[in-house]
């Protein structure tokens, strides 16, 4: 591999990381020049990671404005909610057809106190994991990379979040897909009540970022 792709693939994935965490925000520019001074390359490699984002649809290029972490309207943020739904209910699916060993998880049980959005993020990765299917671990992990920089940003509104995440996690761990599916209709089905003032803190948040 030549030095310019293989710092491309350490930019990839470390700018991946950071929409994880929270240092990226919905509606937030991403510079190349600075990610270029930050990581000590020249702009071709970075670029080339985050043009490869834009494909994945992790940013957006916006031309004058730049490349931005996508910023959902209330059109756009149902579809995602329920195409994670959809994908995550088709893994689930397969994974009762072909009987997969549970993965290693985190260690329960948690508190509000840990990074529930991690936790919820690290949950959908183990699933993607779990299944046979490349085509379907892959989109399972694009639209949980996707959703990742909204639960970073819209965490607050979610008082019993490790509740939830356990609502989730339990099933998982003991290998009930019934109950699974029906953990994770709850989920979605809650957040898409609430799509509203999702989108609205989304747009408080990138204001705060401009």
């Amino acid at each position: 591999m030549s030095e310019t792709h293989s710092k491309s693939a350490f930019v990839y994935g470390q700018v991946i990381r950071d929409l994880q965490a929270g240092r990226y925000m919905p509606g937030q520019r991403v510079d190349p020049a600075t990610l270029a001074l930050e990581f000590q390359a020249s702009t071709t490699p970075v670029r080339f990671a985050l043009y490869r984002l834009v494909g994945e649809g992790l940013l957006e290029d916006h031309a004058r404005s730049g490349l931005l972490v996508p910023l959902p309207n209330e059109v756009a943020l149902r579809g995602l909610f329920d195409w994670m739904q959809r994908l995550l209910v088709m893994a689930c699916d397969l994974v009762s057809e072909h009987r997969s060993p549970a993965p290693t998880m985190v260690a329960e049980p948690i508190s509000i106190e840990d990074d529930v959005v991690n936790r919820t993020w690290q949950l959908f990765e183990a699933i993607a994991r779990s299944i046979e299917h490349p085509s379907l671990r892959q989109a399972v992990r694009r639209a949980n990379d996707q959703l990742a920089p909204v639960r970073r940003a819209t965490q607050g509104l979610f008082d019993d979040a490790a509740e939830e995440y356990l609502e989730l996690a339990q099933p998982w761990r003991r290998r009930d897909m019934a109950n699974m599916k029906l953990a994770l209709a709850r989920y979605h089905e809650r957040r898409m009540q609430l799509v509203p003032r999702i989108v609205a803190r989304l747009t408080a948040t990138a204001d705060q970022h401009r």
